[in-house]
């Protein structure tokens, strides 16, 4: 159930978004100034700022984001965008994450990220996902549960991974359409998406996807197989063409770095319709890992760079899972910003760390985050006084085997357990390769 204050929430920002739509960038102006006499939390009066300077510049290149999310999304999506993201899962649940973090004295997060299934029609090299369980999949009664466990503690917005969890379109629309006050978004290999799913999207509205390339057709082709890359460029046609919000998903790896991180593959993405992008390196996890898909440390800083060049100088949103470490104090697993949930239901403190001590058919979410390993993330974070080296796995391995090891988590990989030493023995060289080279970035002036 929502609360007073959310319904509030809902009905001013319904009436807001019909005064926004009638001129957007000439009425956003006025409706962030009246937002700001609103907003006490310092990091959203920074938001709001730094919208208002933007909206009067049209040079900018967050203006011109702003021009593609009113020019090209559909009304529907443009709403839910704004009053799900925006509102419930940034400013309301924020306040009442806040308050739960300090009634239960552990991390509440903002997002959950989790698993509809674990099956997936592709068998790309290096992914874990094969090896991971592959028949797995949550019944719709747990999707449902995770949801209706974190609204009340303020997490509105839920990402789904697997596996590909468009194998269970009717499943994930349906979680969508009955929880109409979230933000959905879904990593997809892009690949199942047609116009029968793309038209349910637009009328539901609050389903955002990131679509894996990663670089050019032969490059895409090469982990995912002859004819993938062509199925994604398809897929992002169509959502363009039906108005809905996507970006890409793009793991950057020692094969295709130089690809990835050009000023040519960021156009062609926001040619192709993406308003955002997220990047993550690769990290050899499961028997069938790469080791030498690694990136090196010369890969990782040039990433690091191209990265905030991008976000200076295009029209859509980069992220960089490991090197934007510094924008959030370090590591955001565990449950300080996210957690995540595997298709047998295991809650794990992230996506790439395959260790727990809880399901989530048998507890309850808050008790999930106040579980042993939950809370030796917790009492370790931030992992390393540089937070461009913030990650326990891939950074600093020595202290993610200390806390699997003190927590007694069990490996939750079905076909290809490996205990914490044999997977951090993979990251080990990386991190020391990495270290001098983060702490030189470290030691320059920040922006």
């Amino acid at each position: 159930m929502k609360s007073t204050k959310q319904l509030i929430s809902a009905a001013i920002m319904a009436e807001v978004f019909h005064y926004l739509a009638h001129d957007p960038m000439k009425n956003l102006p006025d409706l962030l100034d009246l937002a700001d006499r609103f907003i006490v939390k310092k990091d959203f009066k920074a938001a709001a700022k730094l919208l208002r300077e933007a909206a009067h510049d049209p040079e900018n290149n967050i203006n011109r984001l702003m021009q593609r999310f009113f020019h090209e999304l559909n009304l529907t999506t443009q709403k839910k965008f704004l009053i799900n993201f925006m509102v419930n899962a940034g400013i309301v649940g924020d306040s009442i994450i806040e308050k739960n973090k300090k009634k239960y004295q552990c991390n509440v997060p903002w997002a959950i990220l989790f698993d509809p299934t674990a099956a997936c029609n592709l068998k790309c090299t290096g992914c874990w996902a094969a090896e991971y369980g592959r028949g797995l999949s949550l019944d719709y009664s747990v999707m449902e549960k995770i949801v209706r466990q974190g609204k009340p503690l303020g997490i509105y917005m839920y990402i789904l991974s697997g596996g590909e969890p468009t194998v269970r379109k009717k499943d994930i629309l349906r979680l969508a359409e009955e929880n109409e006050d979230c933000m959905f978004l879904s990593f997809t290999n892009g690949t199942l998406i047609d116009e029968e799913f793309a038209s349910e999207v637009e009328r539901i509205g609050n389903f955002a996807f990131a679509l894996s390339v990663e670089g050019n057709e032969e490059e895409t082709d090469m982990r995912r197989g002859k004819g993938t890359y062509l199925k994604v460029m398809e897929a992002m046609d169509i959502l363009q063409k039906h108005g809905i919000l996507f970006g890409f998903s793009t793991c950057y790896h020692s094969k295709n770095t130089a690809t990835v991180g050009s000023e040519e593959y960021i156009d062609l993405m926001i040619e192709k319709g993406c308003k955002f992008g997220w990047y993550f390196t690769y990290i050899p996890i499961g028997k069938d890992a790469v080791p030498e898909l690694l990136a090196t440390p010369e890969q990782r800083e040039y990433m690091y760079h191209q990265t905030r060049k991008f976000r200076a100088a295009k029209p859509c949103f980069v992220l960089d899972f490991w090197n934007d470490g510094e924008h959030v104090d370090g590591c955001i697993a565990g449950g300080r910003k996210y957690l995540h949930i595997n298709a047998n239901g295991d809650v794990e403190p992230c996506a790439f760390i395959h260790y727990s001590n809880v399901n989530i058919k048998d507890v309850d979410l808050i008790d999930a985050l106040r579980s042993p390993l939950f809370m030796e993330y917790r009492r370790h974070q931030p992992f390393n006084d540089n937070h461009l080296r913030p990650c326990p796995m891939l950074d600093n391995p020595e202290i993610l085997r200390e806390m699997v090891d003190r927590s007694g988590a069990h490996s939750t990989q079905f076909e290809d357990s490996e205990t914490v030493t044999e997977l951090t023995a993979k990251t080990a060289a990386a991190a020391e390769k990495w270290a001098p080279v983060a702490d030189r970035l470290w030691s320059e002036p920040r922006e």
